[in-house]
């Protein structure tokens, strides 16, 4: 089971008691930052996630209200002497920004920072048991949208045919993660006789800022969690496509065509209030939308 908490639901400009983008996803070992916006570490301790146990961070693009609050929160480990390594995923130009921060204030981390850019869609890493790949979103910048896939196993055991080839359960481990079986008298059993496919994995995507734009489908389709932006509501259509955001109606038009099992949607505009509007709007075309409101834990499985 992975677990979302949103720790920023806002877009530009904290108002109405909304913050930046920034979320976090466990799977109750790994804690995994996706972008920091201003006052993510307020958030942090408002909804008691320790700060030391963020292992990795992923940051779509390079607008302020995406990483503005990265070097504080770096700073903030180093204050607390962190010793594990941090690993960053960004765009190639956050590390020469990192880098004079830390510089001209004379700072030294006590830890190791490993910087990884982003440089083309694809498999990116794998954090414990999520495989992590990032695609190309439509935006005025660079950016990316991140895959997270929780894989349980790789095979899943076939009872009956372990049982007539009298398969020890010690050897279980192996053959869900595809290895063959030798028996007593040397003959080796193939693991597709012995197991099936395992699609017991679980998925989330998070589509960072983006115009719609169909061409993201490939990389989300059939997630259990699909996280897009919804900046506007439908009336501001034609700001959402000057600014290179989207609606919560095409948010909703896009989780559909993708079939997803569930659509958060989130980045508000601080120049609306009330959220409810994007709510009813986005469950026109797909009702199994959510709002990604701050302090919620979203529970995929």
């Amino acid at each position: 089971m992975l677990t979302l908490t949103i720790l920023g639901n806002n877009s530009a400009l904290p108002a109405f008691g909304r913050h930046p983008t920034s979320q976090v996803l466990t799977n109750g070992k790994a804690h995994i930052l996706i972008d920091c916006g201003e006052a993510t570490q307020i958030q942090l301790s408002k909804y008691q996630i320790k700060v030391n146990k963020l292992s990795h961070i992923f940051i779509s693009h390079l607008h302020g209200d995406h990483f503005f609050g990265l070097i504080g929160l770096i700073n903030t480990m180093a204050l607390m002497n962190r010793t594990q390594d941090l690993y960053l995923y960004a765009v190639p130009e956050l590390l020469p920004i990192i880098d004079i921060q830390i510089n001209v204030s004379g700072g030294v981390l006590p830890f190791q920072l490993h910087f990884i850019p982003l440089l083309e869609e694809g498999f990116l890493t794998k954090i414990d048991n999520i495989s992590v790949s990032c695609f190309y979103t439509n935006h005025r910048i660079r950016c990316f949208g991140f895959v997270f896939n929780e894989i349980r196993n790789l095979r899943k055991i076939n009872a009956d045919a372990t049982a007539l080839h009298k398969v020890p359960y010690i050897y279980f481990e192996a053959l869900q993660n595809g290895e063959d079986f030798i028996n007593s008298d040397g003959i080796t059993i193939s693991n597709n006789v012995l197991t099936e496919p395992n699609k017991n994995k679980i998925s989330y995507a998070f589509a960072a800022d983006t115009l719609y734009d169909e061409a993201i489908i490939p990389h989300i389709r059939n997630v259990d969690v699909l996280y897009h932006e919804a900046t506007y509501l439908e009336e501001r259509k034609d700001l959402a496509a000057e600014r290179y955001h989207s609606t919560a109606k095409q948010a909703a038009a896009i989780a559909a065509k993708a079939e997803v099992g569930k659509l958060l949607i989130g980045h508000f505009s601080s120049r609306y209030k009330q959220l409810e509007p994007f709510l009813e709007e986005a469950k026109t075309i797909f009702e199994h939308t959510q709002l990604a409101i701050e302090g919620k834990r979203f529970e995929i499985e």
